[in-house]
């Protein structure tokens, strides 16, 4: 059975101009998904912003520690049920789940709960950190910003001052903002899941029909 991972789920939630279905957005994703099933590849999408993310995820956890007098360690438990799977950075059990997000440079820190909030909602970690929420049966989801130094090998030929920050105040270098568990959201994931398996299985076939050569001349001949 297919599962959605928290991380893509936002990519299936939009709601299409009419109607309760899958938005168009939504379709073109499931498109690509199922060319990757059909033909066997899976699209990498790298970028310096997440190289940066990836080798500096335990300078952020550490920094949040420091900030907020917590020991937490990065989780690396996987959890699944009959709609999604998921890994969050940080669970608290039966509290909360956190999501540590490394900014790339000062300019681009959001430096208030209201930028975060905004943040959260274009790129979908709402839904990322509601998948998180259903997954691990808690009622709270923080996200943190943080901002920790940049390594030298990705900065290349932007100002070094947006990207080295030990000497800032550490409590300035993380931002948070918190969303609570929704029921009915969650009902909506079902739904949405439902809705992309069905496409994504019509999706694949088609593809598979559409190639099926010595048919296609025969019906055109």
């Amino acid at each position: 059975m297919m599962r959605f991972r928290a991380s893509s789920l936002h990519e299936i939630m939009g709601d299409p101009k009419t109607g309760d279905g899958l938005s168009a957005a939504a379709k073109t994703f499931l498109n690509m998904m199922a060319k990757e099933y059909v033909y066997g590849f899976t699209e990498i999408i790298t970028s310096k912003y997440m190289d940066k993310g990836t080798q500096c995820e335990a300078a952020a956890i550490d920094l949040y520690n420091t900030v907020f007098f917590t020991d937490y360690v990065k989780n690396s438990v996987r959890k699944n049920n009959d709609w999604i799977t998921g890994e969050c950075d940080i669970l608290v059990p039966g509290k909360k789940v956190i999501d540590i997000k490394n900014a790339w440079s000062l300019p681009t820190f959001p430096a208030t709960t209201d930028e975060v909030k905004a943040i959260a909602k274009k790129s979908g970690y709402d839904w990322q950190g509601r998948a998180y929420m259903m997954l691990d049966d808690v009622d709270l989801f923080e996200i943190a910003y943080c901002i920790v130094t940049t390594p030298e090998e990705l900065i290349r030929y932007e100002q070094p001052e947006y990207h080295f920050v030990d000497h800032i105040d550490p409590t300035l270098r993380v931002t948070n903002a918190f969303f609570e568990r929704d029921k009915q959201l969650e009902e909506k994931i079902k739904h949405k899941v439902a809705l992309a398996r069905e496409y994504l299985k019509n999706y694949a076939a088609q593809i598979s029909l559409d190639h099926k050569h010595d048919q296609l001349l025969k019906e055109a001949a």
